[in-house]
Order: structure tokens, then sequence, then C-alpha cells
């Protein structure tokens, strides 16, 4: 017996990981519990010995001092403060009267709300409440299908997962050991194609089912002109002009600095061009000049402000201007100057915003120790290499591995949430996907597309008990899992295609850039063949170096 328990204590531990938490115990102690309780039998065993327990509190200290892990509550906390400031709601109104004489209008309104609300809060819960509080008894009055309206505010919801600030990506790439910037520039496209996955089964289901996808009726667009004009025409002619504004001063700005980059580039252009608008608007207000529509006007002051956020975090955070800890922090005090100037800022509010910040700070806080004393035991065990040649001798190579990886990742989803999922196996399995030539970017970004699918999973996903929460009688929890089921098929599709199409996501970074530079490394002479996943092998004469280099240097694709 005690030779059976030294050969295959690793998989009794995993096997007895997944009891622990099967038994609905709480996640951080389930993990420390079985850490410490199999740390016992280990130095009992033989295996460990008892000084190696004694690393714990210096692990601890370690979390407790990461300033990358800051970035957390300062985006739950800017998250929360929109949300309670009434911005979700102006957005869904304006955007659903722009999109309102549209088949389907109102549900494009939610996706796109969605994909900004996930660009400005980062917290899925928010946004769920929010857009199911708001948009989903005005879908149901008009007459949409109860499946559609409910799947499509509970998928939209979820967009925060993957669209920077999401926390996910923060978590996990503190867990993988890159940069957040880096992987926060890597998720940007991928995170967009969803968006446009949802909206294309939404155009799609008005032309096949019309009646599940109508149009607001005349009398419920309250933005027209007196003369009965949408005055959309305005919008757009203020939309172009805006785009002509920031294309003359990025190509002015170009040439007096062609060493810039065409994303920076085109960071500062969108900069100018977004804020000529907005004074544009505020002009055509304040002197009562008439050049704009009703609808143009109430589109800028509602849209851009968001905006303006947006490119204050995510702007100074891809232009290397500040690190996400900073940008979150900047995050936070624009959200607090937004509820602010909206006179929607009160002690309640700030209350609330930050007893929930504190609570969710404190549930990542300690999964996050107790996932570490699990992680010193199970790798004082050789529960590492037990994982690695478990995963590396699947056939199929690369493709195996992730195909394995994947589903792995979907149906614990059904179980676990994204938090416990990043803390208990993307150390596992992060370490593997390094070994086998993965980039850990591109696949941090796989993993939170895949991880996505956690909050829309039938019957435990989060998203949908959020809408549950909110949602009236006459919305049955079958209509809920229904609606869910064809966007799961499209987060599904989008990890296909990124594992089809390695590109979608960009691996870049800017300090391995610079790194190469400065290294003066030879680039591949045969870059069509070289695989998009693999990082080149280290020169000899460089490996000490780069072991010792906070982020590794990776492909330049």
């Amino acid at each position: 017996m005690e030779a059976f328990l030294i050969a295959n204590l690793a998989p009794i531990m995993f096997a007895a990981l997944v009891l622990f938490l099967l038994s609905g115990f709480p996640v951080a102690f389930a993990l420390a519990a079985n850490g410490l309780f199999f740390g016992l039998i280990g130095v009992e065993l033989g295996l460990l010995r008892p000084e190696l327990m004694q690393a714990l509190p210096n692990r601890i200290y370690g979390i407790m001092s990461n300033d990358t892990l800051l970035a957390i509550p300062f985006f739950t906390f800017m998250g929360l403060i929109l949300e309670r400031s009434g911005m979700a709601e102006d957005l869904l109104d304006t955007i659903g009267q722009l999109f309102g004489p549209l088949r389907g209008g109102v549900a494009y309104a939610v996706i796109f709300v969605g994909a900004l609300l996930a660009a400005t809060t980062g917290v899925v819960a928010a946004s769920v409440i929010s857009m199911g509080l708001i948009s989903l008894p005005i879908m149901l009055k008009y007459g949409y299908d109860k499946k559609v309206a409910s799947g499509v505010i509970a998928a939209s919801g979820t967009l925060a997962q993957i669209i920077p600030p999401s926390l996910v990506l923060i978590v996990m790439a503190d867990q993988l050991g890159r940069s957040v910037g880096d992987m926060y520039q890597a998720a940007f496209l991928p995170g967009l194609l969803l968006t446009v996955m949802y909206a294309g089964y939404i155009l799609m289901l008005s032309i096949l089912r019309p009646k599940w996808v109508p149009a607001l009726p005349p009398e419920a667009r309250n933005l027209r002109q007196s003369n009965g004009d949408s005055g959309v025409i305005s919008l757009l002619l203020l939309i172009g002009v805006s785009i002509a504004v920031a294309y003359g001063f990025a190509h002015h700005f170009k040439n007096g600095h062609p060493e810039m980059a065409s994303d920076e580039l085109g960071i500062y252009g969108a900069s100018v061009g977004i804020a000529f608008a907005f004074v544009f608007a505020l002009i055509n207000r304040r002197l009562k000049i008439g050049l704009l529509s009703r609808m143009a006007e109430q589109v800028t002051f509602v849209l851009i402000p968001p905006l303006a956020l947006i490119f204050l975090v995510l702007g100074t955070i891809f232009l290397g201007v500040a690190t996400p800890t900073e940008g979150g922090g900047m995050g936070a005090v624009g959200a607090i100057l937004l509820a602010l100037m909206n006179g929607r800022l009160d002690r309640k509010l700030t209350k609330q915003a930050l007893d929930s910040t504190t609570r969710l700070s404190s549930f990542v806080m300690f999964i996050l120790i107790g996932s570490t004393v699990f992680s010193l035991v199970f790798r004082g065990i050789n529960g590492d290499l037990w994982v690695e040649h478990l995963l590396t001798g699947l056939p199929g190579g690369q493709i195996g591995f992730l195909i394995v990886v994947n589903i792995l990742f979907f149906v614990l989803a059904f179980f676990l949430d994204f938090f416990e999922l990043a803390f208990i196996l993307v150390p596992l399995v992060g370490p593997v996907a390094e070994k086998l030539g993965i980039n850990l970017i591109w696949f941090g970004v796989l993993l939170g597309v895949n991880m996505q699918t956690s909050f829309m999973h039938p019957p435990f996903g989060f998203a949908l008990f959020y809408l549950r929460s909110v949602a009236p009688k006459s919305v049955k929890t079958s209509d809920i899992y229904w609606g869910a089921i064809p966007f799961v098929v499209a987060q599904i599709i989008m990890v296909s295609l990124i594992i089809a199409f390695p590109k979608l996501v960009s691996v870049d970074s800017k300090e391995a850039q610079k790194q190469e530079l400065q290294l003066e490394l030879s680039a591949p002479h045969d870059l069509d063949n070289e695989p998009l996943l693999l990082d080149p092998p280290a020169e000899p004469h460089l490996e000490e170096q780069m072991e010792t280099q906070s982020t590794p240097i990776h492909s330049l694709e």
C-alpha cells in the first residue's frame, strides 16, 4: 500500500481535489486543506522534507505584494461605479433609439453596449444585470422572442471576459508569467470578432425569423426631429468629419514622427477625432447653432465619455505610458469623475462599490493563497512532472494538446468559474504548453475565450443566474438556457478559429522587440515555414540572460 501511494500520490491528490470541489466545499479552503493534508502524507512517506512547508509564508507574502494583482480592485471599482452611475441605462436607451428602425435593432444595441461596457467595466455581473433590467422588458414589450432576448443579453455581458480590461486576462497573465499589457493587446481582435459573430447571428435571425426580432415601432422612437426625420444623416456627417480630422492629424503627426508604429498612431488619431466630435457637439448645443440633430447630439454626449475613458485606460497601456495597474487607477478616478459630472455620485453609491470591490478582491486573494498551498505540495511530490508526461504523451503534438486542454476547460467550466480554473489548472498546463513551443500569450487568450463559456453553460452558467435574478416571471429558466446555446456555439467556433488561424491573436511584444534589438538577435531566414505558435530556441550564450528577464523573448511574426 505504501509503495502504491508513493508511486501515485500526485494523481490521488488531484482526484481528491476534484472530490473536494464537487462536494461544494469553498474552493479556497478546499485547495489549502487538500495541499496541507497531502503535504503531511508526503512528509510521512518521505517524499517531502518538512522544511518545504516553510516556503509558504514567503509565497503568501509574494502574493500580497504583487503589483499586477492591484489592477483587479481598480478595474472592479471602475466598473461598479460606472454601472451604478446610470451609464449603461443611458447607452442602451440612446443606442437602442439609433438602431431601433432595423429588425433586431435593440438586440444590436445590446451587443454594441455589451462590448462597450466590457471595455469600461470588465465585470460580467454588472453588465448582465444592467442590460437585463433595462433592455429585457423593452425587448419583450415589442415582441422579441424570449429565448433570443435572454440569450443576447447573457452573451453580451460575458464579453467582459475577453475584451480588455478583462479581469480574467489579468489573472491569466499573472499565472503564465506574462505581461498584462501584451495579453490585453493580443485579446483585442478576438474580442471584436466575437462581438461581430453575435451580431451576425442576430442578422441571420432577422432574415430567417423576422418575427423573433422586430424593429421598434415609430411611436417608440423619441429622438426624432420635429419634422419626423430620424437625424441619422447628421450623425453620419459628424462621424465622417471626425474620421477625416483623425486621419489628417495622424498623417501630419506621422511626418514628424516617422518611427512611430501604426497602432500607436491610430490611438493618437482616434483620440483627436473623438475630442473634435465632442467639442463640436458641445459648441453646437451651447450656441444653439442647429447643425446637429437631436440624435447626433445625444449619441455624442452619451457615447464619447465612456470612449474617452477607454482611451485613457487602454490607450495608455497599449502606448506603454502606464502599466495595467496604473491604468486601472486612472480608470477608477475617471469613473468617479464621470459619475460626478452626471450628478450621480453619492455616499451610498461609493459605499456599495467599495463593499463589492473588497468582497471580490478578498475572494480572489483567498483562492490564490489556497492555490499556492496546493501547487507547492503538488510540485513537491512531482505532480507537475505527472501532468507534463500525461499531456506531452498525447498524439498530435501541439494540436492534440490544445484540443484536449480546451475540452478539459470546457467541461470543467460547467462546475467552476474562471477564477478557479485560472488558479487551479493554468499553472499546471502553462509549463507544458511552453515546453511544446506554444506562445503563452496566445495560449492565455485562447483559454480566456474558452473560459468565457463558463458564464454561459446551462445549467450552471453564472451569467444565466444573474439574468434569472432580474428577469420577469414570464421568462422561464428554460428560455434563458435555450437562448444561451447558440452563443455558446459561437464561442466554441471562436476557439476553433483561433487554433486554425493563430494570427488572429497578435503575440508581438514591444518589450520583447526592444530586448531583441538590444541583444541583436538574428531573425529566422524562412518566416513562411515557421509555425506561429513556436518560440525560437534560445541561443546557448543567451540562455542565462533570458532566464533572468521578466518578459521572455518571443517570436515576432
